[in-house]
């Protein structure tokens, strides 16, 4: 059968990302014996038209539509990103009746809200590698679900997911944008941190994949595509059972310098891991210390401590590894002390970049939205497709923003508001520069940079 793929991402800061789910849907279906093109709306210009002339040429018999992300979460500038998954839609409907199916981690944070306010047909909740071959197979024979909104509890384990089907096309095009290929170690995610969905896509259990097929991707992306960086889109790479380090020691079997970058938890790591993945070609480490005080790590659920940050940002720098850390004001528990003790503790954070954020997007089904109803921010049955942020009571929004402004104001390596940097980023990508954003932005990051070249990086 004939199915497109369609992803409708348009973000592309702080640069474009590949649409790696959308390629692992592709490689499934493909296994399963059906016809499957690849069609990704940045890439062609975000043009309607093009959607449609993918549309005619291809004659699909179900069309799936990826969402990444319902909107940008930032409070300072915001972005909302449905109303082009609305247009992609209705451009489809005019040209065929094939089913649309929508699908993707953006969707199914609100699914019943998402399909209504798209217009798919269909829409599958969770991991959709199975549930969409199955749609695919049931409708090659006429058969279609009485739910528009298609669910299963069961996940996929470890060694069923799948490889991602690279596009070719797609791949070159966003190496173009950065040289940056991602792909995906495992599943889950054990933590309990207030805000984030993770646990509630992907379950609360890590399920990891078979580090020799990783590697064997790895392999695939660096040969066959020309990948001169990678980006493990796990939600956390240093999980608790130490799965990562065999993706390390394999990478360091097979002696590939491929550099590399993931998202860390700021505790769990030591001299000894670290500098296996140095030698497996860790280069730099994005870390989501997300609060910058103890007292707003625990309104957060974090298990850590503002000492467990700065001693993981010491011992990664200390192996020659470029770091970039993530905070958010206005969490639960926020005071105007915590605010400036914050600011202080990031500033006082050296060879570093640190982007700040304010106030949190709140999501459906996360412990945040049940604290922001008793805190009266949202109303129990408020659906949430619209942004709403969390800012704890009694701190003033306006005095936040400008305390924060006033505190980080002439600190190249502290960005708030955190898109300061966007155009600058992509503008060195389309002067030929590639690699990861930290590289771009650490003053006096010299010394990092010559400890990573005699570890093998580039």
């Amino acid at each position: 059968m004939k199915v497109l793929l369609i992803s409708a991402n348009v973000a592309s800061s702080p640069y474009a990302v590949y649409p790696l789910g959308m390629s692992m849907i592709a490689g499934s279906l493909r296994d399963a014996g059906h016809v499957v093109e690849q069609f990704d709306f940045l890439q062609a210009g975000m043009s309607l038209d093009a959607v449609a002339d993918a549309v005619r040429t291809h004659e699909p018999a179900v069309i799936g539509v990826s969402i990444r992300n319902i909107d940008n979460v930032n409070l300072l500038n915001q972005k909302k990103y449905l109303v082009v998954v609305r247009d992609i839609v209705d451009r489809v409907h005019e040209e065929t009746s094939a089913p649309v199916v929508l699908g993707g981690s953006g969707f199914s944070i609100m699914p019943e809200a998402i399909l209504r306010e798209a217009g798919g047909d269909y829409g599958i909740v969770g991991e959709g590698e199975k549930r969409m071959v199955e749609f695919v197979n049931d409708a090659a024979r006429g058969v279609f679900p009485e739910e528009r909104c298609i669910r299963d509890s069961s996940m996929l384990t470890g060694l069923e997911i799948p490889s991602a089907a690279y596009d070719p096309e797609l791949m070159e095009f966003y190496l173009e944008k950065g040289g940056i290929g991602s792909l995906q170690t495992k599943r889950g995610c054990t933590h309990t941190c207030v805000y984030c969905s993770y646990p509630v896509l992907e379950g609360a259990s890590v399920r990891a994949r078979d580090p020799k097929a990783v590697v064997d991707d790895i392999e695939k992306l660096a040969g066959d595509y020309g990948a001169r960086h990678l980006f493990f889109t796990d939600s956390v790479f240093n999980d608790g059972r130490g799965q990562y380090l065999g993706i390390a020691r394999e990478m360091k079997r097979r002696r590939l310098s491929i550099p590399w970058t993931a998202f860390f938890k700021p505790e769990g790591l030591d001299d000894e891991c670290v500098e296996l993945m140095v030698e497996a070609g860790l280069n730099s480490a994005e870390i989501g210390a997300d609060a910058a005080t103890d007292t707003t790590l625990r309104g957060l659920g974090k298990r850590y401590r503002f000492a467990d940050v700065v001693a993981c940002n010491d011992l990664l720098v200390r192996h020659g590894v470029g770091t970039a850390h993530f905070y958010m004001f206005g969490c639960p528990g926020e005071t105007e002390a915590t605010v400036h003790a914050g600011i202080e503790n990031i500033r006082n954070m050296k060879n570093t970049v640190s982007f700040i954020y304010m106030g949190i997007r709140i999501l459906s089904h996360t412990p945040l939205a049940r604290i922001a109803q008793r805190e009266g921010i949202v109303d129990p049955d408020q659906e949430l497709l619209e942004p709403v942020y969390f800012l704890e009571p009694g701190i003033d929004r306006d005095w936040l923003e400008a305390t924060l402004r006033e505190g980080f104001f002439g600190l190249r390596n502290c960005v708030f508001p955190p898109d300061l940097l966007d155009s600058s980023l992509q503008f060195l990508h389309k002067l030929g520069h590639s690699g990861f954003m930290l590289d771009m932005v650490i003053p006096g990051n010299e010394k990092v940079k010559g400890r990573r070249k005699r570890h093998g990086g580039k």
